[in-house]
Order: structure tokens, then C-alpha cells, then sequence
């Protein structure tokens, strides 16, 4: 072992939470997305007559008080509440017992692009009906992006490193790579990582269909995101949850803990190119950086879950970055959009997109991108299309790339033993 590994840990993921369009757990989602459920359907969470778009995938039949109780669902957002579910089912499934003893060893780092917007737009129209006294003095603890963090601290007595990350739709992946660099590095043992997002309202969905970004696809609603087909038309607007908890494998070893996965690669590059327009270099270089330090050769990945979120620019543009960095070896790669079912959760995507991967290699199973119908000639890859197929998958890497030009890759490996 040379000096450099004493120094750093293998990072391994013990436990994993989601809550989603396709279910309120893990396994349920994972079922749905192998057997191409779309979770895209008409709004029902507010009246959606007088809007220009009338679509989203939305986590069906929800209700925080079931969790929470109505009182205390009443002082948090929805983006905080998905959180906590998945954060709950994450920790319950690692095992992981916090006592006064690991408190301060153990990190939560989660990211949400948007934050608690519904309830920054609800008390604005309070201040503008019934004026600003009536603000109720729970609305800033409720909007802020960094809330679902503190309460999810407060819940389960995690008294570590507390971060949100705000990367827009690399939200969920920066947070679990940079998590990933804490235990990695030994600042932490363990981390509660992933993300979670809940911007399904009018304002939000106006603001997206105004600057061009969302579907315009008509008639049946499931089939209006649809990456890498030439009839795509923009994005879906998802919501959800999902958690992670990761801790360095000795750790791991010692509480007998069950290990799903290893980390082992994390990149992370800025176009500097254009706030919204994506730019290939950029989500190459988080590729090929991900790639370096996991040790990984091109040839060697199996799967890749695609950022491919169904807008034109982006679907090409992550094409040529995944063909610029695996050349020839990126048509053997079965690649797909788990974003045709989930639609686009925007913080909480890339998180859910992590343990997408992570299901593909202990099942051995590709989930499809469906609705793909008419190739592109500018998207010329496997896609994996309209059916799941059934492959080993030893390696996998996860893109996700946000506005501002963040892009974020992750590469993980089936676990091997020490």
C-alpha cells in the first residue's frame, strides 16, 4: 500500500432511500423503471386550467402526515418532507445505529436546485391578499435550499458536516460526490448524501415553459419525455426524493454492514461557456476525470445513466462528450435515460440516477429510455430502448449536468471484496 492510499478510504454505499413518481421506495422505483413506467401524467397537485403546460410527474398519494403528523407537516415544505422520507428508508436500510459516541463522524450532505419555492410563492400571495403580517414566521426556515439538511440533522441526531448543495440539476450528484470526498479523505465516516426537489407549481412550470425548456410533445402525457428520439421537445418537470448512505469500507467491515456498491471515480467541471446552452468539453473533462481517478479504462464501463433529459441540445451534446471520451468503445456501452420515466427531478435527479446504477449492478439488468421511437443521427448510441435488457454491469457511470454549467459524473464499481 503506498502513502497515498493510507491517507484516503474506499468509499462504499450501505443504505439507499428514494421516494418517486414510479414509487415510495427503492425497490418499487426500481421495478417501475425496468419495466418502462412512465410517472408523467396531468397535474393534480394544483388547478392547472390556466396554464400553458398541464404535465409532470408528481409522487402520487403522499400525504407528509401520514410521517409527520398534520402539525409539524404544516411547517415544512414538500422538497423537505420527500427528503426525510427517503433519508428515513436510507438509514433504516444501512443498519446504522447514532449514538453520541459517531454523531460528530457522520456528514449530511444533500442537494436541492430550487429549495421550499412553493412555499416562498404560497406566503407571497399571503403578503399580497392579506398583508405582510400574515407571513407566517415559518416561511423562511420553510423556503431556504438547506432546510431539508438541518432537518434531517435534527431528526436522526447527525451532528457532523451539514452542507446543502445548489448546482441546479447536478444538485444530487455534486452532493454525493462531494460526500464521496469526505469519507474518501477520512473528514467523515459516514454521510447521509443524495437530494431532493419538489418544484412542481404554476410559477415554476410557467418560468420553465416561458425560457423553451419543457415538452410541447401532445396527447398522451407519458410519452412526452423522450431523450435522445429526434422528436424530442424539452424536459418534464418530476419531483422526489433520494438518499444515500455511503462510509469508508473499513468502517463498513467493522459494524458488518451490507455493501451495495463502491465509488470510486467523482468529476466535476464547469462549462463556462453559457448560462442554459451546454458546451461538450465540459461534461467530457467530469467524464474523463471520474474515469482517472476511479482507474477505470473506457472499455471498461458497462452502463451508463445518461443526464439525457429530452431537450435537443442536450441529448446531442451529451453524445458527442460520451463519444469524444469512450471513442469507439461508446456504441458497446448500453446507455439510457431513467429521466424518460421519472421526468426531470432537477436536485434530486442526480441522487435517484446514483442509485440506478447501483440496482443495475446488483441485478445485473439495463433500465430502458422509453418513448424512444425515431433515431437521430446526431444521437447514435445504444440508448438501451423502450425495454430493459438483461447484461452484467461491473461498472457504471452517472452524468448529470445543470444550468450554469455545472456537470458532475460518478463512477461506480460492483464491490469486490477487500
Amino acid at each position: 500500500m503506498n502513502a497515498r492510499n493510507l491517507l484516503t478510504s474506499r468509499v462504499v454505499i450501505t443504505g439507499m432511500g428514494a421516494i418517486t413518481p414510479l414509487g415510495h421506495s427503492v425497490q418499487e422505483t426500481w421495478e417501475a423503471m425496468l419495466a418502462g413506467v412512465s410517472g408523467v401524467d396531468y397535474i393534480t397537485l394544483f388547478d392547472h386550467r390556466d396554464l400553458k403546460v398541464h404535465i409532470a410527474a408528481e409522487v402520487k398519494g403522499f400525504d407528509p402526515a401520514q410521517y409527520f403528523g398534520a402539525k409539524e407537516a404544516r411547517r415544512m415544505d414538500r422538497v423537505t418532507q420527500l427528503g426525510l422520507v427517503a433519508a428515513q428508508q436510507a438509514l433504516q436500510d444501512s443498519g446504522l445505529r447514532i449514538t453520541e459516541d459517531n454523531t460528530y463522524d457522520i456528514g449530511v450532505i444533500i442537494g436541492s436546485g430550487i429549495g421550499g419555492i412553493t412555499t416562498l410563492l404560497e406566503e407571497h400571495k399571503v403578503m399580497l391578499t392579506r398583508g405582510p403580517g400574515r407571513i407566517s414566521p415559518f416561511t423562511v426556515p420553510m423556503m431556504l435550499p438547506d432546510t431539508a439538511t438541518g432537518q434531517i440533522a435534527i431528526q436522526f441526531g447527525i451532528r457532523g458536516p451539514n452542507l446543502c448543495i445548489v448546482t441546479a440539476c447536478a444538485s444530487g450528484a455534486n452532493a454525493v460526490g462531494e460526500a464521496f470526498e469526505m469519507v474518501r479523505t477520512r473528514r467523515v465516516k459516514v454521510a447521509l448524501t443524495g437530494g431532493c426537489e419538489s418544484p412542481i407549481n404554476p410559477f415554476s412550470m410557467s418560468a420553465f415553459h416561458n425560457m423553451g425548456a419543457l415538452s410541447e410533445q401532445e396527447g398522451d402525457p407519458k410519452t412526452a419525455c423522450r431523450p435522445f428520439d429526434k422528436s424530442r421537445s424539452g424536459f418534464v418537470t418530476g419531483e422526489g426524493a433520494a438518499m444515500l448512505v455511503i462510509e469508508s469500507l473499513d468502517h463498513a467491515l467493522a459494524r458488518g454492514a451490507r455493501i451495495y456498491a463502491e465509488i470510486v471515480g467523482y468529476g466535476c467541471t464547469d462549462d463556462a461557456f453559457h448560462i442554459t446552452a451546454p458546451d461538450v468539453r465540459g461534461p467530457a473533462m467530469a467524464m474523463q476525470r471520474a474515469l482517472q481517478q476511479a482507474e477505470v479504462h473506457p472499455a471498461e464501463v458497462d452502463y451508463i445513466n445518461a443526464h439525457g433529459t429530452g431537450t435537443v441540445l442536450n441529448d446531442a451534446n451529451e453524445t458527442r462528450a460520451i463519444k469524444a471520451v469512450f471513442g469507439e468503445a461508446a456504441y458497446d456501452i448500453n446507455i439510457s435515460s431513467t429521466k424518460s420515466m421519472t421526468a426531470h427531478s432537477f436536485g434530486a435527479a442526480g441522487a435517484l440516477e446514483v442509485i440506478a446504477c447501483v440496482k443495475a449492478i446488483n441485478d445485473g439488468a439495463v433500465p430502458p429510455t422509453i418513448n424512444y421511437q425515431t433515431p437521430d443521427p446526431e444521437c447514435d448510441l445504444n440508448y438501451t430502448p423502450n425495454v430493459s435488457v438483461r447484461r452484467a454491469v461491473r461498472v457504471a457511470l452517472t452524468n448529470s449536468f445543470g444550468f450554469g454549467g455545472h456537470n458532475a459524473s460518478l463512477v461506480l464499481r460492483a464491490f469486490e471484496g477487500q
